[in-house]
């Protein structure tokens, strides 16, 4: 079954500068989902979708093709992660090379690992979906969410469930900002995803942690090396 990684790694990210190729925990924070790609042995490409020489030279280094750089069209900030998942597609169809399975995992993912991918491929296959992505439990009921209005003073967003105890409410859950195992023919029919027929795999705080701030990679950096201690 003709399978393919792709991983977006776009040159102009804006709250963190070059944070596809920063160094994170002693490497560039690419390579972490570059080596787990290549590492699970499930895919017959890893391929970096990137508009930028240096991230292009760095993917290779570890190990990743990059065999065309991104269009200008899906490496502006309105692109989205479908059509750069199309461009990629669509570029290996035209060399008469196409896939039934595909991972998309993002660049700033250093928290996946090889065995967390071949489980995806394992439940697409079980559940037959057309997606399958991993997701974290909310810390707290976002059933009890409040809201602070313009005084600043709180607001129940669900007022009927302001009583009921946390241990009584039903999980929530979150996209855990790592990758998507998905189906070829299932994107390229809807262009989206997340589709009815979408399952997740839910996984716990050790396992992920989203990178959208310096504090975040902070805190990522620490989460990561307390990780790598308690393996040795």
């Amino acid at each position: 079954m003709p399978s393919i990684a792709i991983i977006p790694a776009r040159g102009g990210s804006k709250r963190i500068p070059r944070k596809n190729i920063r160094d994170f925990a002693g490497k560039p924070i690419i390579a972490y989902a570059i080596e787990a790609a290549i590492n699970s042995n499930l895919y017959d490409e890893v391929v970096v979708s990137t508009d930028d020489i240096e991230i292009a030279t760095i993917a290779k280094v570890y190990g990743a093709s990059v065999p065309f750089l991104r269009s200008d069209e899906n490496s502006n900030d309105f692109a989205t992660t479908v059509d750069v998942l199309i461009e990629v597609l669509d570029w290996y169809k035209n060399q008469n090379r196409t896939f039934e399975i595909a991972t998309c995992i993002y660049a700033c993912a250093p928290f996946v690992t090889s065995e967390l991918l071949k489980s995806s491929f394992q439940k697409l296959k079980e559940t037959k979906s057309d997606c399958v992505f991993p997701v974290l439990a909310y810390s707290h009921p976002i059933q009890r969410a409040l809201r602070l209005d313009f005084a600043g003073k709180i607001q129940a967003v669900d007022a009927s469930q302001s009583n009921t105890r946390t241990q009584d409410l039903e999980n929530t859950y979150h996209d855990a900002g790592m990758f998507y195992t998905f189906e070829v023919a299932a994107l390229y029919q809807n262009r989206s995803l997340r589709t009815a027929n979408t399952t997740a795999i839910a996984i716990d705080e050790l396992q992920a942690h989203d990178i959208d701030s310096e504090i975040d990679w902070k805190l990522a950096e620490m989460k990561f090396k307390l990780i790598l201690d308690e393996k040795l």
